[in-house]
């Protein structure tokens, strides 16, 4: 089958528009940094609703699974929470509010430090998270149900290298930005 033949997606459609507008440049990054934005944002409603469906949003839900993937005592002191999930502190004391007001966290003191709380899951918040988790693996193994184990292992491992060459891109640059 020629190329002329393949189906065509959205970024197919997206690269050939701008190779008319702009065909001195190179487009190729599209193909996989703008598929894998467009498949996040493809999953995105489906993966908030099944949040939606168990009291949470997408970013309560983070600090849930964080926790719960923790393993007992499924508690973290806010700095570990702030570092993992990698939010603005302001953000994640909003977050942990909410949750605490709907019974999902306590705080409780530090083991490390008696001056300050850990945050730590109630037994509501350990199974609303282990069940908001189990349908969200369903429906996202639902999604990628076309793909034998031996294509996505693939799809995977190139990503996982994709994912470890950003962050390095990304750290690298951080490392050479002018200090303000």
């Amino acid at each position: 089958m020629s190329r002329e033949h393949k189906p065509q997606d959205h970024i197919d459609r997206a690269r050939a528009q701008w190779t008319k507008e702009l065909p001195d440049l190179d487009t190729e990054p599209m193909e996989i940094l703008g598929r894998i934005y467009r498949l996040s944002r493809l999953m995105t409603p489906s993966i908030e609703e099944i949040f939606a469906s168990f009291g949470l949003d997408r970013g309560e839900f983070d600090v849930v699974a964080t926790l719960r993937r923790s393993g007992p005592p499924y508690r973290l002191t806010p700095t570990e929470l702030y570092r993992s999930l990698m939010v603005a502190s302001g953000s994640l004391t909003h977050r942990l509010g909410r949750l605490e007001k709907a019974g999902l966290i306590r705080r409780v003191p530090s083991e490390h430090d008696g001056r300050s709380l850990a945050v730590q899951l109630t037994e509501e918040g350990i199974h609303r998270a282990e069940a908001a988790f189990r349908r969200d693996m369903a429906n996202e193994a639902d999604a990628i149900a076309s793909f034998n184990r031996e294509k996505k292992r693939q799809i995977s491992a190139l990503l996982r290298e994709l994912n470890l060459t950003v962050e390095a891109y990304l750290a690298a640059r951080a490392d050479e930005a002018p200090e303000t």
